[in-house]
């Protein structure tokens, strides 16, 4: 791979704040043009609003704050964009009907299914939503998350004659690589490239990368270099663009038996993750029973201080602030023991500017799934390291960019992808997959990786039928199926095709036997690039009392929600649909990439081919199914008599 020609360091970053900016101010307008214009029924098919909902029980958390639970009145499978992390507000309507937002916004602290826990700012909060009917919970806007990451390019364009400045320069510079002369170390339980990706990892003083294809082990890998990176240092930060990226990789540390703190809370809803978390480790730390007695007493106290005077008030004041010096002790007691045990410190590229982490640096930091990582997230993390390695596939899903001209401009080129294109060398490339059979991963191998994906040997020929064939596109051309566009957000639909793919799916189960699809755990992934063609596919499983034992061995999601996941069989609709050849994003082949990766030993394709082969790489990938899988050509349903 050619290294591209380099810019000044200043001038790259400098663009990358303004680009930066371009995207706050689109992302505010789009927020606000869905929570203040849009009615209640749009916000929550819009997945930012919750309503009705009900408050529930309420407590102090380890960190000292009051926690509210919510949930909404009706069970709902709507897709929602709650997540841990995210600011909301909160709603009602008053006698006349009209819309009053409360005063305050709050945090949300967990959330699964129907249920969310939310951080509250004060006790007078809880007392306005406990007593109010009609509530509703939405999004609310809050820029913390981009200041951070103002702040961040701030402080990397600034630095001079330290450590940050050095990444900087050799990151986005011309500055030279340092290596360490290390004697490579030989581990049999991974493969040859596995291998080198380690030994590169352990020899960098600065800056490595690790580029991982689908199925190749990316994370094995990963936690390998951990693990042998923590044989020859005391403690390392591991992060991710995501909490359930982080949360993955955390685990797998775990499972080798590396004490983790995790900063923030996991999106896996197990007692395994949640034990490793700040909070809960904090909760049973054997000083805590008497911190959580001198804070109940700081509240009681502090309220009892509004009614006294004189000498008592005195007293009870200064009997406050012996206890409040006794809370902050026994606090700073306890965060220095788990900071002090811990081998990893994981969280999420924007969670590293926690308070918990203020003043702290470590000597390796760790980025996962850094293609979805915007750069400026990436170096909120960066500034607290003495080394960095990146791991991710480039040729995947790019960060969520919501503003055209901002990504146009550059936006979405990450951090990964600048190191792999400009200095080459220090890029470990994994080359051998474990997922697919080898007829669905040659194509994407050939388009996206330059050929050097290979099957091992244990996947390269497994299927679930015997002379089954591992990919099938069923074309609509025929059938003049027509895709409709809902709106702006949500997309396209196109329900004919939808109602064909779960036939198919149907047909296929039954082909295989549904004793058998039982027994064995057979698992099928269907995928749209729209998200309202994926709501329309899930109410059709729904309906279809066929499908009812087979539920939890069937996901349904867009492209986006796939990333990282694999099932045996996977059927793809690709809904576009048109006289004028229009794919609207499906133009960004990297989803596509994706999409048909994510199977193991089944692919099946649903689309109009006239309308997507009129881009290059669709023709390709019709063609080559056409010679290493199987065509079929959809006909027309006609009916047996027609009406004179």
């Amino acid at each position: 791979m050619a290294s591209e020609p380099i810019t000044s360091p200043l001038v790259d970053l400098l663009r990358q704040y303004k680009l930066l900016q371009e995207e706050f101010e689109f992302e505010k307008e789009t927020f606000y043009q869905q929570t203040q214009r849009a009615g209640i029924p749009k916000r929550i098919q819009q997945g930012v609003c919750w309503y009705p909902v009900s408050a529930y029980k309420s407590y102090y958390n380890s960190l000292n704050q009051l926690v509210v639970e919510i949930k909404r009145d009706e069970n709902d499978d709507t897709d929602h964009n709650f997540e841990y992390g995210r600011p909301v507000c909160f709603f009602r309507f008053d006698g006349t009907g009209n819309l009053r937002y409360f005063s305050f916004a709050a945090t949300i602290s967990y959330v699964h299914e129907n249920t969310m826990l939310v951080v509250l700012p004060h006790s007078n909060s809880l007392l306005d939503i406990q007593g109010t009917t009609d509530l509703g919970v939405q999004l609310y806007f809050d820029g913390t998350s981009y200041k951070t990451m103002f702040s961040a390019l701030t402080e990397v364009m600034e630095a001079k004659n330290n450590r940050l400045a050095r990444l900087r320069e050799v990151i986005l510079g011309n500055e030279m690589m340092e290596q360490r002369k290390l004697q490579p170390i030989h581990l049999m339980w991974l493969n040859h490239s596995q291998e080198q990706a380690v030994n590169r990892v352990l020899a960098t003083k600065e800056v490595a990368a690790v580029h991982g294809p689908p199925g190749t082990g990316k994370t094995t890998t990963l936690v390998e270099a951990v693990y042998e990176t923590l044989r020859r240092e005391n403690q390392v930060m591991v992060c991710a663009q995501s909490n359930t990226a982080v949360d993955w990789i955390a685990e797998k540390l775990l499972d080798r038996g590396v004490n983790v703190l995790r900063i923030g809370n996991p999106t896996r809803v197990n007692d395994k993750m949640l034990s490793f978390t700040y909070e809960r480790k904090f909760e049973s730390h054997p000083a805590y029973p008497t911190l959580r007695a001198a804070r109940a007493s700081i509240r009681e106290l502090s309220e009892r201080l509004k009614r006294l005077k004189g000498a008592k008030r005195e007293s009870a004041r200064r009997m406050l602030h012996d206890l409040r010096d006794q809370a902050i002790k026994l606090e700073i007691k306890i965060d220095a023991q788990l900071f002090g045990e811990a081998r990893v410190i994981a969280c999420t590229l924007v969670g590293s500017a926690n308070k918990q982490l203020n003043g702290k640096m470590f000597s390796t930091l760790f980025i996962d799934e850094a293609a979805q990582a915007l750069e400026a997230a990436c170096w909120i993390a960066i500034s607290k390291a003495y080394r960095v390695i990146l791991a991710g596939d480039h040729c995947q899903l790019p960060p969520t960019i919501k503003c055209y001209e901002a990504a146009k401009g550059g936006l979405d080129r990450t951090l990964l992808q600048k190191i792999i294109q400009r200095k080459p060398e220090t890029v470990s490339m994994l080359e051998t997959q474990y997922r697919m059979h080898e007829d669905i991963m040659y194509f994407p191998s050939q388009q996206f990786y330059k050929g050097r994906l290979q099957a091992s040997p244990e996947v390269r020929h497994r299927n679930i039928l015997e002379y089954d064939t591992p990919i099938e596109w069923f074309d609509t051309a025929l059938c003049e199926f027509s895709e409709d566009c809902v709106n702006e957000t949500y997309g396209r639909i196109n329900k004919p095709e939808a109602e064909l793919l779960v036939k198919q799916l149907q047909e296929y189960i039954e082909k295989i036997g549904i004793e058998r699809v039982l027994d064995e755990r057979i698992d099928f992934g269907l995928i749209s690039p729209y998200r309202v063609q994926v709501q329309y596919i899930r109410q059709i499983i729904k309906r279809n009392r066929f499908f009812i034992p087979l539920r939890k061995l069937i996901t349904i999601h867009t492209v986006d929600g796939f990333q990282g996941q694999e099932r045996d069989v996977i059927l793809i609709s690709l809904v576009r649909a048109n006289s004028e050849g229009n794919i609207g994003f499906l133009n960004d082949l990297r989803r596509m990439n994706v999409a048909i990766t994510r199977a193991r030993m089944k692919l099946i394709i649903l689309g109009d081919a006239t309308t997507l082969t009129s881009h290059p790489f669709y023709k390709a990938l019709y063609e080559y199914i056409r010679e290493k899988g199987k065509i079929i050509k959809i006909q027309p349903e006609t009916p047996d008599t027609f009406p004179s």
